[in-house]
């Protein structure tokens, strides 16, 4: 199975010609027509944007991360802000929302525009949040060796929106904190009402 994910990374054609076919297949499971006017390019639509949105299972997909020396000695908190967005495993409905990504530098800087990315690129799978936080401090942290590496979630859930106990607007927020974000409160705490400031405003 590994090996046919990782060939069909490499051959785009491959993908979208196997995935729109089990669309087509699905689409006339639940009982439509996949040869009608409004569904006849569905399944090769839909296989596209699978392979742009999934795109996280490609390892050549992984963004080139550029690291620098902290030549300043720089010791404070760097804190990036942005989005994501992500698909739930257990439904295959998007969960997406606010993210927050800090570490302490130890003797490595990161392009702050490659947090993001990082981001994104383990976001472009099935995913579930919990693991999807921790798959994105552990990577920092490997990267980096920095002294420590927080990042935090907050997130609608679509499967549980549309369907289910559809409790509209419902968040879920997780946490995972390595290092100095663990270990000293006055580190964390610093953190989490930064963050609990900016979900405020």
């Amino acid at each position: 199975m590994i090996e046919k994910r990782k060939n069909f990374c490499l051959n785009k054609e491959e993908y979208i010609k196997t995935v729109s076919e089990k669309i087509k297949e699905l689409l006339e499971a639940i009982g439509e027509d996949p040869n009608r006017g409004g569904l006849k390019e569905t399944p090769l639509r839909v296989a596209r944007m699978y392979r742009e949105i999934l795109k996280g299972y490609c390892e050549e997909e992984k963004p080139k991360i550029t690291v620098f020396e902290n030549k300043e000695n720089y010791s404070e908190m760097i804190i990036d802000e942005g989005y994501f967005y992500s698909l739930c495993e257990h439904h295959t409905l998007p969960f997406f929302g606010k993210v927050f990504v800090a570490y302490i530098p130890d003797k490595k800087l990161i392009g702050i525009s490659k947090l993001a990315r990082i981001v994104d690129h383990y976001a472009a799978r099935l995913q579930v949040q919990e693991r999807l936080t921790k798959q994105i401090a552990e990577y920092l942290d490997n990267v980096l060796k920095p002294k420590g590496v927080a990042v935090l979630m907050s997130a609608r859930h679509l499967c549980r929106e549309l369907r289910g106990v559809k409790k509209f607007g419902a968040i879920m927020t997780t946490s995972e904190l390595l290092g100095q974000f663990r270990e000293d409160s006055k580190t964390r705490n610093e953190f989490m009402n930064l963050v609990q400031n900016k979900l405020n405003s």
